[in-house]
């Protein structure tokens, strides 16, 4: 299989948002053409100025590109940007290149692969773990599903936007791992967020508890710049909250699907589920923020308890 480079080969982009907008900049910077589509026209065209270009359509986009990547919110998108007449696949070159990393049902996943194939198009889900800093890092990890050959001609466009990048199985094992991963990142913000609000309500000085928090050895890299921000109460969206709940779904619908039992993950969404605020996007860290509210709403007198105290 031929190595795509950014010599030869054309990128697509579609889904400019949280994490594509940072993802497209990385790899332009790497020297690869790329033209980005996203509804909001504004958010591709930001990308004018790193060398970026932008397209009218779906349709105009794959028919113009020899690797067509997309990072969208929801499976829903997902199906309407690649199926149907004027989708992606509509368009597509034969024998180019899908590289899907949204946050997906495995099968949706599996479908997509499905209906590529009958558009002699090739497509990897290709799932990404990491924040907007780490993407524009180019620190993400990635996790990939689909044809092993497909997936390491790919090297360079994964080499530009990430530290490590893994082949983990066929078509949706892709999604699949980024679900496992996710499942461990929310549950672990709502454990970081109760121990918190133990401590401040048990009299430790807030700052101090949230620094030494974040340098021991139980708390995970990726939780760490949260408790960072979380000393200056700032809870603007990197992953936003309501796309943790979205996940949350995905993982429990899963879990139903396979037979495993998840009940903290249960017990994650339905505390997310009551701090999400329409008009006011938070960062999925905000459960942090609740819990504190919370541990001061339930207090009898409004006094912290101080260590030591008797019961």
């Amino acid at each position: 299989m031929k190595p795509i480079t950014p010599e030869q080969d054309k990128l697509g982009f579609i889904g400019i948002g949280y994490m594509g907008q940072p993802i497209a900049q990385r790899l332009l910077a790497a020297g690869f053409k790329l033209t980005a589509y996203d509804r909001d026209r504004s958010q591709a065209e930001e990308l004018i100025q790193y060398g970026g270009a932008v397209a009218e359509s779906v349709a105009q986009l794959a028919s113009g590109c020899d690797v067509l990547l997309s990072c969208l919110p929801s499976d829903e998108a997902v199906m309407n940007v690649f199926n149907g007449p004027d989708g992606a696949f509509a368009s597509a070159r034969r024998g180019s290149l899908f590289i899907d990393m949204s946050t997906v049902y495995p099968e949706t996943s599996k479908t997509l692969a499905r209906l590529g194939s009958e558009h002699a198009v090739d497509v990897l889900d290709v799932t990404i773990s990491g924040s907007t800093p780490v993407a524009q890092q180019g620190a993400l990890v990635l996790f990939g599903g689909g044809d092993r050959s497909r997936f390491d001609a790919a090297e360079a466009i994964f080499r530009a936007m990430a530290r490590k990048y893994f082949y983990v199985g066929p078509s949706g094992s892709g999604a699949t791992m980024k679900l496992v991963v996710n499942s461990l990142l929310g549950i672990g913000m709502q454990a970081i967020a109760e121990a918190v609000a133990l401590g401040e309500k048990a009299g430790l000085d807030r700052n101090r508890l949230l620094d030494v928090l974040a340098q021991t050895a139980v708390v995970s890299p990726a939780h760490v710049g949260k408790l960072q921000r979380a000393t200056n109460n700032d809870y603007s969206p990197q992953f936003p909250l309501r796309l943790m709940n979205k996940d949350f779904g995905l993982i429990l619908k899963l879990a139903a699907a396979v037979g495993a039992q998840m009940p903290a993950a249960k017990a994650a969404l339905q505390v997310n589920a009551a701090q999400l605020m329409p008009g006011n996007e938070q960062d999925f860290s905000a459960v942090i923020l609740q819990m504190e509210q919370q541990a001061h709403l339930d207090s009898a007198d409004g006094k912290r308890i101080g260590i030591g105290a008797g019961q």
